[in-house]
């Protein structure tokens, strides 16, 4: 269907039909539109903008990923993209023009209407992932002292030019957030009454400043559609809708899964071989420089090693399992901490259920293990060391699982791209000195 719908598209944009264009764009969400196009080329993107409508075109910019977004611009003169703006929200034209290059950025900006342009240039000043950087200054603010009937009027006459009309905020005469209220609550109360009688006084905000992250926790844990951001005199500049709150969640999880995997979030498959050298490169000597902990470690048994060969064998498992048992309490832990659900003081009951759990896990796992070594290898001790060093090395993974993310979060770095590497270092280094340890002190039964 997807193929079918390609070579439809394409014969389209060769007749050169604006009818027939609008037909088929019509007949997809946006969304889905822009996914189409993705692999254009410059030549085949001018043809498709050309045939489109202004307000379709606007659409599907705001669908587009911020690369199609740039791609797509570069096919419009300043002209053509000021019309597109014209339907857009500001928040997407922000985010727009923030990938531009400097100098047509401060171009398409010299050319908007003044009013315009103040707005855009205030959003532009916010760091791009902080409340002030996502929000929208399309939202409805009602003053106290209306009534029911006059705020009816107004919903009617500049609700379509905003993003929602479900939650109403509520401001004073020096436009400082005061209150909401909630859209059925309005259409169900008399038209003479106050809205300053049915306005919830306790609102959630934040501040520009706020970083999103944060944002989208408070969303998330109110269940809001929107979040006002306010100024520190509580004067209101524009909110955050679900939507973009979403796009945050998603942004910060993918973030999230690539540091954990030691890849920076700017890293995609299009990104130079310089570039993409320069962002893997020193994590992997980091992970380097534990090998070389780990390497020592073994060292210092390798006259156990010698005299008792199946070690070798054997000490992978218990230093893979404990890094395996890490993982999982560092991935429930970088998520929970990210989530903002806990903080240091909140740490023992779960960490005496990791260490807990550590030992049950340790003791399941190492008696399997057991009862396949000691048959193969005809020797019980050699059973007992890897039960032993089992529950060592998972207790460590749990404890050092735990702890390690705590810590760094504590210390107010990433606990998502730091953490695994230090939890390598701990399983290899720990669960080799416990195993070889161990088998150092019950070498007489082993060669027996």
């Amino acid at each position: 269907m997807e193929e079918n719908r390609e070579d439809i598209l394409k014969e389209i944009i060769d007749h050169g039909s604006a009818d027939e264009f609008r037909q088929f764009y019509e007949s997809m969400e946006p969304i889905d539109f822009a996914q189409l196009i993705t692999d254009y080329s410059e030549e085949e993107l001018d043809q498709v903008t050309t045939l489109m409508d202004d307000d379709d075109l606007a659409t599907l910019t705001e669908e587009a990923d911020d690369d199609l977004r740039i791609r797509i611009a570069h096919t419009l003169d300043n002209k053509r993209l000021l019309i597109a703006f014209g339907y857009m929200q500001k928040d997407d034209i922000v985010d727009m023009l923030g990938d531009f290059p400097e100098g047509r950025r401060k171009e398409v900006i010299n050319l908007m209407k003044s009013g315009d342009r103040k707005i855009i240039t205030d959003l532009l000043k916010y760091p791009e992932e902080s409340a002030g950087g996502i929000m929208t200054t399309a939202y409805m603010a009602l003053r106290q002292d209306l009534s029911i009937g006059q705020a009816l009027d107004k919903i009617r006459q500049i609700g379509p030019k905003t993003e929602v009309i479900e939650t109403l905020y509520v401001v004073n005469d020096s436009r400082q957030l005061v209150g909401s209220v909630d859209l059925k609550i309005l259409l169900s109360t008399s038209r003479t009454q106050s809205i300053s009688t049915i306005m919830e006084s306790s609102v959630i905000s934040v501040e520009p400043e706020e970083d999103q992250e944060q944002v989208a926790r408070l969303v998330s844990r109110y269940d809001l559609n929107a979040i006002p951001v306010v100024s520190k005199k509580k004067v209101i500049l524009g909110i955050i809708t679900v939507d973009d709150v979403i796009d945050v969640i998603i942004q910060e999880s993918d973030e999230d899964m690539l540091q954990m995997g030691g890849v920076s979030r700017e890293e995609s498959l299009d990104t130079t071989l310089g570039e993409s050298v320069r962002m893997r490169l020193p994590w992997l000597l980091i992970n380097l420089a534990t090998a070389f902990l780990a390497s020592f470690t073994v060292d210092l048994f390798s006259d156990t090693i010698s005299k008792v060969v199946a070690l070798s064998a054997i000490m992978t498992i218990v230093s893979g399992m404990g890094g395996n048992a890490g993982t999982q309490t560092v991935s429930i832990l970088v998520r929970r901490l990210a989530q903002g659900e806990l903080s240091w003081d909140d740490c023992k009951k779960p960490f005496l259920k990791e260490i807990a759990l550590g030992l049950i896990d340790g003791a399941a796992c190492g008696a399997v293990t057991a009862a396949i070594v000691w048959p193969f290898y005809g020797n019980f001790y050699l059973g007992l060391i890897v039960f032993l060093a089992m529950i060592g090395n998972l207790l460590v993974s749990s404890v050092c699982g735990f702890l390690i993310p705590v810590t760094i979060k504590k210390l107010h770095w990433d606990p998502a791209i730091a953490s695994t590497i230090f939890l390598t270092t701990a399983t290899d280094v720990l669960g080799f000195f416990i195993f070889l340890g161990l088998a150092t002190l019950f070498m007489p039964y082993l060669l027996a």
